[in-house]
C-alpha cells in the first residue's frame, strides 16, 4: 500500500489529529502541575485548563503575535515560557507595565503601598521525607483580586528586594508559594509575547504522592473548579 493510498484512506483521522493539534497550540491547552510553586492555589497533580486566546492569537508553536485581544490583569494566573531558559511555567501576574514593585519580609509592595494579608493560619508542610516546616497561609488582596498565598518560614528564600519599575511590554510574576518559587525574582520580568495564556480552571486533579508513599488518588473536590 503506497503512502498516497494510506493518506486517502485515513484522511478523516488525519484531519482530526491536525485540528486537535491546532486547537492545543493556538486556542486551548491543558497543563499538569508538576511542582509546589503555586501552592495552595494549585497542587501537584492538578491539570489546569489554559485559554491561549485570552490575550493574543499567535502563530502556532511560536511566540509571534498575530492579533491582540485583551491585556493581562493583576491577579491573572498565566502559563509562560521562561525568558531565562524557555521552560514552561505557571505563575500569577502581580505587576503590570509601569508598576513599581518591591518586597519586604515577604510583603509585596505595589506602587508604594504594601498589600494586605488576612486570615493567616499555620500548618506543617512536608518538603522532603523527614523535613517538615511551618507553612503560613493567608489571603493576599491584590487590588481587589484576593487569592491564597503561602510562606515557608523555615526555608531560605528571597523575601526582600528593592523597588523596581516593570518595563513597558513586560510583566512581573510570582508563585503563590512565595518562598518556593523561581519567578520574576529569579528569571526577571516577562515580555508579553512569552505569555502563553490564562489558566482559569482546574480540569482534573489527583494526589500522586500521599503521606503514605506513592499512590494515585483522585481529588474529586478539585475537578472543574475555578482558579482564584
Amino acid at each position: 500500500m503506497d503512502i498516497r493510498h494510506t493518506l486517502k484512506a485515513n484522511r478523516g483521522f488525519i484531519l482530526f489529529l491536525f485540528s486537535f493539534a491546532l486547537l492545543r497550540t493556538a486556542v486551548a491547552d491543558w497543563n499538569p502541575i508538576p511542582t509546589a510553586s503555586m501552592r495552595p492555589t494549585l497542587l501537584e497533580g492538578d491539570v489546569v485548563l489554559v485559554n491561549r486566546l485570552a490575550y493574543d492569537l499567535k502563530l502556532p508553536l511560536t511566540d509571534v503575535v498575530l492579533l491582540r485581544f485583551s491585556e493581562p490583569q493583576r491577579g491573572d494566573v498565566v502559563t509562560l515560557n521562561s525568558p531565562a531558559d524557555g521552560t514552561r511555567l505557571i505563575k500569577r501576574v502581580v505587576g503590570l507595565p509601569g508598576d513599581r514593585i518591591a518586597m519586604h519580609d515577604d510583603v509585596l509592595v505595589l506602587n508604594g503601598q504594601p498589600l494586605a494579608y488576612r486570615g493567616a493560619t499555620t500548618r506543617g508542610e512536608t518538603l522532603a521525607p523527614g523535613w517538615v516546616v511551618d507553612a503560613v497561609r493567608a489571603t493576599e488582596d491584590l487590588e481587589g483580586r484576593p487569592h491564597p498565598v503561602q510562606f515557608l518560614r523555615g526555608t531560605a528564600a528571597r523575601r526582600d528586594f528593592d523597588e523596581i519599575t516593570v518595563p513597558a511590554g513586560q510583566y512581573f510574576v510570582l508563585g503563590d508559594n512565595r518562598d518556593n518559587s523561581a519567578d520574576s525574582r529569579v528569571i526577571g520580568t516577562v515580555p508579553r509575547e512569552k505569555l502563553i495564556g490564562r489558566a482559569h480552571h482546574v480540569l482534573v486533579s489527583a494526589d500522586w504522592l500521599g503521606e503514605d508513599g506513592w499512590r494515585l488518588a483522585p481529588r474529586f473536590g478539585r475537578w472543574v473548579s475555578a482558579i482564584l
